[in-house]
C-alpha cells in the first residue's frame, strides 16, 4: 500500500510512525492540530455522503410495483364458488376442525384391519375398506387371525 511521503496541506515532510503508516495519514501534526481531526476523514465522509445520496435517489426514483392479481384456471373449483365473508370462513374452518378431531371410530360404519404378521410379530392394526383387504404396507400377504376378528364393530350409543 502506498502511503503519502509529504504533508497534503503545507508540503513538509512527514514522518509517519505506527498506526498513521497503515491508515496512511496525509497530514502533518502541525496541519492535524491546525484543520481539526475532520480534515483526516474528509474525504471518507464525503464518499459516504454520496453513497447514501445514491442509494436515496435510487429508492425514490424507482417505480412502484403492478397490483398483484391472482388469477384462477377455468376448471379450478374456486372459480364458480363466490367469496365468502371472513366470519363465515372461520365457522367453516372451527367446524372442519372439529370435525376432524373426532375419532374415526365413532362413525356408524362397520370397518375392518388389514390384520397381516408385522415384524414385530403381531397383527397389522391400520384400517382397510373390506374384508379380506391389507393396507399399503402387506400386500398380497396373509391374515394371522380370522376374518370374523378382523371386524371392527360400532359402537352403540
Amino acid at each position: 500500500m502506498r502511503t503519502a511521503n509529504f504533508c497534503a496541506e503545507c508540503g513538509e515532510q512527514l514522518a509517519l510512525k505506527g498506526w498513521r503508516v497503515r491508515l496512511g495519514g496525509r497530514l502533518c501534526d502541525r496541519c492535524t492540530q491546525r484543520l481539526g481531526r475532520f480534515a483526516s476523514f474528509q474525504t471518507l465522509i464525503g464518499v459516504g455522503l454520496i453513497a447514501v445520496a445514491a442509494f436515496a435517489i435510487g429508492k425514490y426514483s424507482r417505480p412502484s410495483p403492478p397490483p398483484l392479481i391472482i388469477q384462477r384456471a377455468a376448471n379450478s373449483p374456486l372459480y364458480q364458488s363466490p367469496a365468502e365473508s371472513s366470519t363465515a370462513a372461520q365457522a367453516k374452518r372451527a367446524a372442519t376442525y372439529q370435525s376432524s378431531q373426532t375419532p374415526a371410530s365413532v362413525s356408524n360404519e362397520e370397518g375392518y384391519i388389514c390384520g397381516a404378521r408385522t415384524k414385530k410379530g403381531t397383527p397389522c392394526q391400520r384400517r382397510v375398506h373390506a374384508p379380506g383387504e391389507r393396507c399399503f404396507q402387506h400386500k398380497g400377504l396373509p391374515a394371522m387371525v380370522a376374518l370374523e376378528k378382523l371386524v371392527i364393530k360400532p359402537k352403540a350409543d
